[in-house]
């Protein structure tokens, strides 16, 4: 049985301290998509007669979930307060999860500066349940020809992200149970997806339009949210098509956010603030 579409939510742009980005979820109607909470993309042009390092989004922390990087262009440099230095390329992915408390940066390489060209990247947000919310945190980057492929029907290019499918299993672990798939379809071509029984279910598409089985067009830049019945979803490539299917089992528990801290509680996220502020989480001295 297909999955019926609950609602379109198109990415609109918000500002985040200066950095614009378009923003699927949240929206004033959909607060998140457990166990998703956040999905913004962003296209950037750097100044060429800056330095790098000086570009991007500067340090700053984390607790209780796990941000997600996703490189549609160009190359992010990642560093942390747990001594990681990663470059991500287009078609990588850098996933964190910052437990604890984490503190990081995300800046165009110098590289990329020089070369004068552009920053294309989704960052997701993906919730943690209560008992690992404190746990260590953890950062990990996979090659792009390393992360595992799914099979296809008409040659797209799927990645398997988080989770099982067709036997085989992601390149990251999550802290819940998720299905996580970066898939790119040529125009006129279709592929039908099996999501697990009892997860939520959504498809943000990056790049092109979509036909989604009894629904219709889907434009570029929108999440599309299904209802809970049904397991299948059937897409059809009108142009060429760049898209992540986002889904999981609810973690369904209280939920507590501020800013760059997601809890269940207000005393832990006044807790949070207050390790943040007396360097628990760590420091972040970034390299050149």
């Amino acid at each position: 049985m297909n999955k019926s579409v609950k609602y379109i939510l198109p990415a609109e742009e918000v500002d985040m301290g200066g950095f614009p980005v378009k923003q699927a979820l949240p929206t004033n109607k959909v607060e998140q998509v457990d166990p998703f909470l956040l999905l913004h993309h962003a296209r950037v042009t750097p100044h060429f007669d800056r330095p790098a390092k000086t570009q991007g989004v500067g340090p700053h922390p984390h607790r209780g979930f796990s941000p997600v990087t996703f490189v549609i262009e160009g190359e992010v440099n990642h560093q942390d307060s747990r001594g990681n230095n990663q470059v991500a390329k287009v078609g990588e992915v850098q996933w964190i999860h910052s437990g604890s408390g984490i503190i990081h940066s995300e800046r165009p390489t110098q590289a990329l500066v020089d070369a004068k060209g552009t920053q294309e990247i989704i960052q997701l947000w993906i919730n943690s349940p209560a008992n690992r919310k404190m746990i260590e945190p953890e950062y990990i980057h996979v090659k792009e020809d390393a992360i595992p492929r799914i099979s296809s029907s008409s040659g797209a290019d799927i990645k398997l992200i988080a989770g099982s499918y067709d036997g085989k299993t992601g390149a990251f672990r999550g802290q819940s149970e998720l299905l996580i798939l970066w898939g790119v379809i040529n125009e006129g071509e279709s592929e039908s997806f099996e999501i697990p029984d009892g997860f939520n279910a959504s498809i943000y598409n990056i790049k092109g339009d979509l036909k989604v089985s009894g629904h219709g067009l889907v434009q570029a830049e929108e999440l599309v949210v299904f209802n809970d019945e049904g397991t299948s979803m059937d897409i059809q490539a009108i142009s060429d098509l760049q898209f992540l299917i986002l889904a999981g089992k609810p973690i369904d528990e209280p939920l507590t956010q501020y800013g760059p801290f997601v809890m269940n509680t207000q005393t832990q996220i006044m807790e949070a603030m207050r390790d943040y502020q007396m360097g628990k989480m760590g420091f972040l001295v970034e390299a050149d």
